[in-house]
């Protein structure tokens, strides 16, 4: 059950009438496939085949990043269902028949809304791509903006939904950097030993 109601704000509905009003069901296929790609599933899946992959081809450095980009997606795949279980805000798909109408397709429980679980992971993964070299981390930043844009597109959330959920998982990452990238005891004992 949950304890709290969100309410869409007059930007969020705004938004949602006019993605309603002007989508069509080429959009909407193109939107809703993406859309897979922020998957707690498919994320889950493609971090830990990451994961190993570091770990059995890769130097310590990056099998540290890999160790905290897998407790980020694990977190972050747990904290949405929790949140949902507390917060109770009905989806847009279900508030427009319009949209319908045009070719959105109708996604997840109607009143999970509130917030948008792949914007969650999204915004993890942006904000653990601070520890890539510059290139790979704008195009990773990129991908996982738009990911989680096209759950505003196929009107499986508010706008507000994604924002915080970005937020939400961006502010996760950051809070298990200091655990997961922190040096082993022993190198800083060595490192400290030779200065």
């Amino acid at each position: 059950m949950a304890f709290i109601e969100v309410k869409p704000t007059r930007v969020d509905t705004a938004v949602a009438n006019q993605i309603a009003a002007h989508t069509n069901p080429g959009i909407e296929h193109a939107a809703e496939t993406l859309t897979w790609g922020a998957d707690e599933h498919v994320l889950l899946a493609l971090v830990a085949a990451g994961w190993l992959s570091a770990h059995l081809l890769q130097p310590r450095r990056q099998r540290r990043i890999a160790n905290h980009v897998l407790t980020v997606s694990v977190a972050t795949a747990l904290l949405p269902h929790v949140l949902k279980s507390v917060f109770d805000q009905t989806r847009p798909d279900r508030l427009t028949v319009r949209g319908h109408q045009n070719g959105a397709p109708v996604s997840g429980r109607a009143r999970d809304a509130f917030p948008s679980g792949h914007a969650v992971h999204m915004g993890a993964i942006a904000s653990a791509a601070g520890l890539l070299p510059p290139t790979p981390r704008r195009l990773v930043r990129s991908v996982a903006v738009a990911l989680s844009l096209t759950r505003i597109a196929v009107l499986a959330h508010w706008t507000s939904d994604v924002v915080a959920g970005f937020a939400l998982g961006a502010a996760v990452e950051r809070l298990l950097r200091p655990w997961t990238q922190a040096r082993p005891r022993s190198r800083q004992h060595k490192s400290q030993a030779r200065s």
